[in-house]
């Protein structure tokens, strides 16, 4: 039996969680919402991330009873919905995140350990949520399933960020393409409530992003490079070879310096979208 490979996106998000808890004391797993009176600074990332925990909980239609959060990431989210008296379900495809979840809500939640398109439920939800976790599931996949999901009049709740059609390579991976998912979306009975652009205020958080990587990744890979052509030459050359396209890319992604604002307000645009079932 072929050993099943660990899906290079997972791994993120639980680092992700590591470093946010060590280094700035949260549990979520999303963006920032930066208003202008509020200082893009690090020191200031768990309140940008409450409050675009505050903006996407606002938007939550009226007269809904049971959520589904799909991809729930540490369950923070899910938690406050339960306390404000939702009933809530959580889909969590990482093991990681998932016993974080358990350990998070206990009884409180069900959660599907699976991939959204492997939700197997006899319940029917009035609202699905897609908190930033839209972007890992295919497009048509993820309506089909919501589809058959929802009850009646049910809504589809998106807030992530998705690539523009802007000309050039976007030094920034992930997201949907915005104009591909509004084609397939057209060919759904979904009517669309809300179509809020947040580009501005999320931005920022690259800054965060790149700011980390000046002042902790550059020198944090230099260091180790150093230590291991001075100590292990023969070693550092053999794993420079075996492993130079990846180096490549590597440097190309995270420490070109390309990843900034500039970029994201580009290639990226970061939307709320509220859809009703017809």
């Amino acid at each position: 039996m072929s050993r099943k490979k660990v899906d290079s996106k997972e791994v993120g998000l639980e680092l992700g969680l590591v470093l946010g808890r060590y280094f700035l004391k949260t549990d979520d797993l999303h963006y920032g919402y930066w208003p202008k009176d509020l200082e893009v600074d690090v020191v200031n990332f768990p309140k940008a991330q409450k409050n675009y925990s505050d903006f996407v909980f606002s938007h939550i239609p009226k007269n809904i009873h049971r959520i589904l959060d799909v991809g729930s990431g540490s369950g923070n989210f899910s938690k406050r919905l339960i306390e404000n008296k939702y009933l809530v379900d959580c889909v969590s495809p990482s093991r990681y995140l998932t016993n974080q979840i358990r350990e998070k809500l206990g009884d409180s939640a069900n959660i599907f350990p699976c991939m959204y398109e492997d939700v197997k439920t006899e319940k029917r939800y009035d609202l699905a949520l897609f908190s930033e976790s839209f972007q890992y599931i295919n497009i048509q996949v993820a309506l089909e399933k919501s589809l058959e999901l929802l009850s009646e009049n049910g809504y589809i709740l998106i807030c992530d960020f998705f690539r523009t059609d802007a000309e050039g390579k976007s030094p920034l991976g992930g997201g949907h393409s915005l104009s591909n998912f509004q084609e397939i979306l057209s060919q759904f009975s979904f009517e669309e409530i809300e179509n809020i652009d947040i580009t501005k205020e999320t931005a920022p958080t690259i800054q965060i992003l790149d700011d980390f990587l000046s002042e902790v990744g550059f020198p944090f890979r230099d260091m180790i490079r150093r230590y291991f052509q001075s100590n292990y030459p023969g070693f550092s050359k053999l794993l420079n070879w075996k492993f130079k396209e990846r180096f490549k890319k590597i440097n190309r992604v995270y420490f070109s310096g390309n990843k900034n604002i500039d970029a994201f307000m580009k290639y990226k645009t970061y939307r709320l979208f509220l859809y009703r079932k017809k």
